[in-house]
């Protein structure tokens, strides 16, 4: 089971006792700009429900180590233990993959298709999930961000046809992968380590992958301990 139908399926049980749950212990977010510390969070990674996709709130979620995720129409916020993420420096490209670079079998851009990166990534049938957690609200927040500067959207071509690609946010020497879609074979692969690799020029120390999948595990991801992911986001945000 990978990590996004993990969250997918934790998010469903929320939502079924969601009741139960803010009585126990489940933090409900109200106007003000804070969340509640990360160790708080329940062991598949849970920690807080409520609030709005503002840009400053989900700026100041990501600058926590915390991330949304949907079921239905109630944000539900996360932090898991251990953190998902990938070293650039780190990166495994397969021999297939490798050819395909060589030969430049798709033609890789950045920010000129954000919107339909996010689209894309928002209908795009997945593997063992039924529907997106991707809503509405979510599109316009990202796109919101995407023009403030702050989510970054990469994307392989073939021809004048998007055929991959990927969306997230970068801040310091931090990047944080959302989502990726591909209607193309390899073409959300490609679009991927060429992103990785350029993140990797510009001086990115650390691309969070939030969950574990694994796709990106023979990719060169890892698990890491929350704590430790804490550290380094501190470290590199500054």
């Amino acid at each position: 089971m990978n990590g996004i139908y993990a969250l997918q399926c934790a998010a469903t049980r929320v939502a079924n006792i969601l009741p139960t749950f803010v009585a126990m212990a489940l933090y409900a977010l109200q106007n003000d700009l804070v969340f509640p510390p990360v160790h708080l969070a329940e062991p598949e990674g849970l920690l807080a429900m409520g609030g709005d996709l503002s840009s400053e709130r989900l700026l100041l979620a990501y600058r926590s180590g915390i991330f949304p995720w949907y079921e239905g129409d109630v944000p539900l916020w996360w932090s898991p233990d251990p953190r998902f993420v990938l070293y650039p420096e780190k990166l495994r490209i397969s021999n297939s993959m490798q050819r395909l670079i060589r030969k430049k079998a798709f033609r890789f851009s950045m920010n000129t298709a954000f919107k339909q990166v996010i689209r894309a990534c928002k209908t795009s049938p997945r593997k063992n999930q039924q529907g997106t957690w991707i809503t509405n609200e979510v599109e316009e927040a990202y796109c919101l961000l995407h023009k403030m500067g702050y989510a970054h959207s990469a994307e392989a071509w073939v021809g004048d046809q998007l055929a991959g690609g990927l969306y997230g946010i970068q801040m310091g020497r931090l990047f944080f992968g959302e989502s990726m879609f591909s209607l193309v074979s390899n073409a959300s692969k490609y679009a991927f380590i060429t992103h990785v690799q350029l993140l990797q020029q510009q001086g990115v120390q650390l691309i969070d992958c939030q969950v574990y999948s694994p796709h990106l595990e023979r990719l060169g991801a890892e698990m890491i301990p929350r704590s430790h992911f804490l550290t380094l986001l501190k470290q590199w945000l500054s």
